[in-house]
């Protein structure tokens, strides 16, 4: 089957105010209309100290875990299976101990149909950003000492609304969630209960054309419109 959730959007537009409620900054950026897996790119961390409880941190979107012998991309690590969590040796301890929140402005998404594969953009209805729930690790280079800081996000099963589309989409957190999916001390039934087949909001899902298809294609163009969109509303 295809690979799920391998290509987002993150504009400053929609993220300028994610940034300033929880961090209270401004978007780092830079825009990227058509991020792919390696790229790097802002994700969010919750920290022990409550008068900053969140902190903003730049990391390579494909998990390297720290046990790894090497940087590798012989094996999908872009994406963490909400079945799987706790029993891959790559994602069991992020996820107990390495949670991460990764805003974007919306994610692509190819649907397959019987002569090709069609294109959507998929963004929220109404809020600001689409926040996804990753997992996190650091990985020290054994040569020189140096740390690279990377996440993979996490997937489900698809919502039925966003069947057609795909098989699996990523796990989408409202609001009120993202602390407690930061949360060191959340109890795991709880986490287990975010990483379910839902929509905490209502989504838009956008036709959009195969320019978004090469990655190295960049700017709005990625996210025009070849025809009507659609609302899909949210799922609990």
């Amino acid at each position: 089957m295809d690979p799920m959730c391998g290509r987002f959007n993150v504009t400053s537009d929609p993220l300028q105010a994610v940034f300033m409620e929880l961090l209270d900054q401004n978007y780092p950026g830079p825009e990227n209309f058509n991020v792919a897996p390696t790229s790097n790119i802002w994700m969010i961390l919750g920290k022990l100290d409550t008068n900053t409880p969140y902190t903003t941190v730049e990391a390579r979107w494909w998990l390297t875990p720290n046990w790894a012998k090497e940087i590798s991309t012989k094996y999908s690590m872009f994406n963490a299976r909400a079945e799987s969590l706790e029993k891959s040796p790559a994602f069991k301890t992020p996820f107990r101990r390495k949670r991460c929140v990764v805003p974007i402005s919306g994610f692509y998404e190819w649907q397959r149909t019987e002569d090709r594969k069609r294109p959507h953009y998929i963004k929220p209805g109404e809020s600001n950003a689409m926040m996804l729930a990753g997992l996190w690790d650091e990985w020290r280079n054994p040569e020189d000492d140096q740390i690279l800081t990377s996440f993979t996000i996490v997937t489900c099963e698809a919502a039925d609304p966003i069947r057609f589309l795909h098989h699996r989409q990523p796990v989408m957190l409202g609001t009120n969630e993202v602390a407690i999916w930061l949360n060191q001390d959340t109890d795991v039934d709880l986490l287990h209960s975010l990483v379910r087949p839902r929509l905490p909001h209502s989504l838009e899902i956008v036709p959009v054309s195969n320019y978004v298809g090469n990655s190295k294609n960049n700017g709005a163009k990625c996210i025009e419109p070849v025809g009507s969109s659609h609302q899909i509303p949210p799922l609990s």
